[in-house]
């Protein structure tokens, strides 16, 4: 019996995966929108989705993550095990049919944003997030990460305009000070595969840098998608 759910060796061959990772309030939703209009007008076969989410299903295990609920407190287990379930329909229904047919996946949030906020946040053993990564994602790995790196208030300074704050949002500080150090550590682990932007910079400056960024990864002489 393989040790994943997936045995496509060559599925992150043909396509390019891309993925947008921060705090609340760092931006990724505009990032995101940027890199729309760019691989639109590079006529790029592309498909934006997110995490957890991303299908019919998976986005109802993010209504159950982010809804609060005064009545039933959710376990950081059961938190990080429905973030997993999620993922494993995200990966097998869309990330990896998309890549297997060479498009381009644009994707807010994946498997760092475990590390960083179950990990980090909720001070999870990596060991158990560890083994839940080689059973639900194997091989699956993005192509490149784009981390929008923030002061903690800032960012939920901003994510506070933009009205009511789901479960997570509701956290205390002290959460995504840890959740931000997560973010920090995955990048140091992994730096050619991630690029970190300061978000606290002007729209303007944060856009030159994504461009920057995407114009490298056009250019790679194994990006023919």
């Amino acid at each position: 019996m393989p040790d994943t759910l997936y045995s496509w060796p060559d599925a992150l061959t043909r396509g390019v995966f891309l993925t947008i990772e921060g705090i609340e309030g760092v931006g990724k939703s505009t990032a995101v929108h940027y890199i729309r209009d760019y691989l639109l007008a590079l006529k790029k076969d592309f498909i934006l989705t997110r995490e957890p989410g991303g299908t019919k299903l998976a986005e109802a295990i993010r209504e159950l993550l982010l809804r609060p609920d005064p009545h039933e407190i959710m376990t950081r287990e059961a938190e990080l095990l429905l973030m997993f379930a999620s993922r494993a329909q995200h990966i097998a229904n869309v990330i990896l049919p998309a890549l297997q047919a060479g498009k381009w996946v644009v994707s807010d949030r994946f498997l760092d944003a475990s590390y960083a906020y179950q990990g980090g946040g909720r001070k999870i053993d990596t060991a158990r997030i560890d083994m839940l990564t080689q059973w639900i994602v194997g091989n699956v790995k993005p192509t490149l990460t784009i981390l929008l790196d923030a002061d903690p208030a800032v960012g939920l300074a901003r994510a506070k305009n933009r009205g009511p704050q789901d479960r997570i949002e509701q956290e205390k500080i002290d959460f995504f000070e840890r959740v931000r150090n997560g973010y920090l550590v995955c990048a140091k682990q992994d730096p050619t595969r991630f690029h970190i932007i300061n978000a606290n910079q002007p729209l303007e400056k944060v856009q030159d840098e994504l461009k920057k960024i995407l114009d490298l990864l056009i250019t790679r002489p194994d990006s023919d998608s």
